[in-house]
């Protein structure tokens, strides 16, 4: 007990047990076991676990899982096998424990108990059997970025290039714009759906438009997402240039969603606080390539303003080198200022130096403003935007 005046300690040991609630694989919820752990690992639990509902048996490939994708121990505490028609557990306390025996033999687990249905005999069962089986060792740390909806979303050296859908985005979409300002919820929606049908991986989500209250219709569309599987499914991008808009987002979001974004436009302190709260929900951030002075559009003030984010973000808030992307700025070609001729080239330079010099960054950009200067001449765009992609993905 603590005595007056006395100090709780600055972090209590933390352990996440999740169940899986049936054959689905996948939590009430409707998240899989791996979009669970990745929505719950910036909390750098001591061990994330399984309990409930199930017994061992059918935890099995659930536990085999987690003892693959966990970075921290794995605890374990299944049913005395599924309910009787009566509501009890008959399973023996040599049967389970037989079976919990294997999960220790094969390495998967660190804490093991049970739930439902399971008596001292049980547990005494238990322990005897994994008694001398080895403790589960820890998997050696992981440089991919992890998002996740419903389903997890894993970015790596082998990952494809990653789309992002911009169409739920009332700067980016008359339309969408249009269904929101109408409250025209439903149909906005299938916004959404048309772009997780046709590939997108991740969908952005803005709602800044001046005839709108912002953060309630972020609020209230994302709740609407959260109900549609086949849309929720994909990490959410939360898109805004006012802080309070993502804060309401990032309260709404099942899973490991990003933040779009955060910059050095107001200072170190405004963007160490709001790194710090993206932290907290667990949300990876795009960084944009912005400080005191504004947007770079030089090669050398977009590799300037990107080394020095990520020093304050990796060695002042100890945010994970995978969870940032940065974006350095496309800016428009071919509009006939000479300075502006080499912004494509100085975009796709600044990703290179990037992947090479911050270590687990990513890179983003927005795709469209390279063409911009050519809007209505769509085949024309349609080639820039080939010719930049080509090596700006090589890059």
């Amino acid at each position: 007990a603590l005595k007056v005046n006395e100090e709780l300690p600055a972090a209590l040991p933390l352990i996440i047990s999740g169940t899986i609630t049936d054959a689905s694989g996948r939590t009430l919820s409707g998240q899989t076991c791996e979009a669970f752990l990745v929505s719950i690992a910036h909390a750098e639990p001591l061990a994330v676990g399984l309990n409930c509902a199930l017994g061992a048996e059918q935890l099995r490939p659930y536990v085999a899982e987690l003892a693959a994708k966990c970075a921290t121990g794995v605890s374990v505490h299944p049913n005395a096998g599924l309910p009787n028609a009566f509501g009890e557990y008959d399973q023996s306390a040599e049967f389970m424990a037989s079976v919990v025996g294997e999960f220790a033999d094969n390495g998967w687990i660190n804490i093991i108990g049970g739930c439902c249905g399971t008596t001292p005999e049980h547990i005494a069962a238990i322990a005897e059997r994994v008694r001398n089986a080895p403790p589960r060792v820890l998997p050696d740390a992981d440089t991919s970025m992890h998002l996740a909806g419903l389903e997890a979303l894993t970015i790596d050296d082998d990952s494809l290039f990653v789309n992002v859908g911009e169409r739920t985005n009332v700067t980016g979409s008359a339309r969408f714009a249009r269904l929101i300002r109408e409250n025209q919820f439903d149909e906005a929606l299938q916004v959404a759906r048309q772009q997780v049908e046709n590939g997108a991986q991740v969908i952005d989500i803005n709602m800044d438009e001046g005839m709108l209250d912002g953060a309630a219709a972020m609020q209230e569309f994302l709740n609407l997402v959260a109900s549609e599987p086949d849309i929720a499914r994909v990490p959410i991008m939360i898109d805004s240039s006012k802080w309070e808009i993502i804060q309401a987002g990032l309260k709404c979001v099942q899973g490991k969603s990003i933040v779009n974004s955060i910059s050095l436009k107001e200072g170190e302190q405004s963007f160490i606080a709001q790194a710090q709260e993206c932290r907290r929900f667990g949300a990876a951030v795009v960084v944009m390539a912005f400080d005191e002075k504004g947007q770079a559009d030089t090669y050398q003030r977009k590799i300037d303003i990107c080394a020095r984010s990520y020093r304050l973000l990796t060695e002042t808030v100890g945010f994970p080198a995978n969870d940032i992307i940065f974006d350095p700025n496309i800016f428009a070609i071919g509009t006939g200022i000479e300075e502006h001729n080499n912004y494509a080239v100085d975009f796709i330079e600044a990703v290179a130096w990037i992947r090479a010099n911050l270590p687990g960054a990513r890179t983003s950009g927005g795709l469209s403003n390279v063409s911009f200067a050519f809007r209505g001449n769509n085949p024309v765009r349609e080639a820039i935007h080939t010719v930049f992609l080509y090596h700006a993905i090589n890059a």
